[in-house]
């Protein structure tokens, strides 16, 4: 499971961070989802591998702008591109009223069916190419919600037990074994790979949030989970309860309580400049949002930025990737 960010600033670009915009890759194909399309993530997406084409479904998290203004021209450049395969659209009704009108008003022609979901339909678990896609509510202004998406797989583990007492010499016979090949002995005693293999039933699990205030609505026994950390607490002190974001205490805390293994803050307010606080730069850091989560959550952290892609083992550690 890859994930990469598009966008990571709040509200409105920076000129480091576009606003809001997700790519997740699941599995061994070229298929992925997108979570949240603001302004330019078509832009955003050309420095990428990915391409609309093999775009499955699009998860809007809430109907502000930021995490949606860049739906039209997303979905006009994927017609441009000869795409004839269905594309889901899921998120509140709003996104669709938004979406018809655009479609209306500006005479955009798609060359494929766009069937749209809305989130409060998808309650209960529904799959997509395999995955199995769980909707939280959140606590926002508007109508806010996670997604979490859930990898069940098989894996075969040679047992050592098993190998011994047929026999089975250490060696290449032991990797042809744990790709599924069968083997023959000396004695000409045939080994089927079904006979030393146990099967294991793994699931890895990510939750993706938009816009969020009490990050305990998503405290879930999970590998990751990605949560917006818009302020450092003396800044969300100071602006209010208004807005409903939360800040780098508040999710850091909540997620240490419940032993969240890993943990990307994202949507950082654009007066957190990308270079540290000191004598040439006297307002507000990234790196004062990454202290103060630092000194409430003890596990694996990371501060997305724009482009940044990690990958979520099966094993279920999570590696940020090297940028291509």
């Amino acid at each position: 499971m890859k994930i990469t960010f598009l966008g990571t600033s709040s509200g409105v670009p920076t000129k480091h961070r576009n606003v809001s915009g997700i790519a997740l890759e699941v599995g061994e194909n070229k298929n992925w989802f997108l979570i949240d399309c603001g302004e330019a993530t078509q832009h955003q997406l050309l420095n990428t591998k990915l391409s609309t084409r093999n775009l499955s479904a699009v998860f809007i998290t809430h109907i502000h702008g930021d995490h949606c203004y860049g739906l039209p021209g997303l979905l006009a450049s994927t017609a441009m591109s000869g795409r004839t395969e269905t594309l889901y659209l899921i998120g509140p009704a709003k996104i669709k009223q938004f979406i018809d009108g655009v479609i209306e008003a500006t005479d955009l022609f798609l060359t494929y069916p766009l069937e749209f979901l809305d989130v409060e339909t998808l309650k209960k678990d529904r799959s997509f190419n395999g995955i199995e896609i769980n909707v939280i509510e959140l606590s926002h202004r508007v109508k806010s919600y996670a997604y979490q998406f859930s990898l069940n797989e098989q894996s075969s583990k040679l047992n050592i037990e098993k190998l011994e007492t047929l026999k089975v010499p250490r060696g290449p016979m032991w990797g042809e074994l744990q790709q599924g090949k069968d083997v023959r002995l000396e004695d000409g005693v045939i080994v089927k790979t079904l006979d030393v293999c146990d099967v294991l039933n793994q699931t890895r699990q990510i939750i993706i949030c938009g816009d969020n205030d009490k990050p305990e609505l998503v405290a879930r026994d999970v590998d990751l989970i990605v949560h917006e950390s818009t302020y450092t607490r003396d800044i969300a002190d100071k602006v209010g309860r208004g807005p409903q974001h939360s800040s780098a205490k508040s999710v850091a805390a909540v997620f240490e309580d419940i032993k969240l293994p890993n943990l990307i803050l994202t949507h950082f307010s654009a007066r957190y400049a990308n270079v540290a606080a000191n004598g040439a730069n006297k307002g507000p850091s990234i790196l004062d949002i990454e202290k103060e989560a630092k000194e409430h959550y003890s596990g694996n952290l990371f501060l997305a930025d724009d482009l940044d892609t990690y990958e979520l083992s099966k094993s279920g550690e999570l590696i940020k990737c090297r940028r291509n």
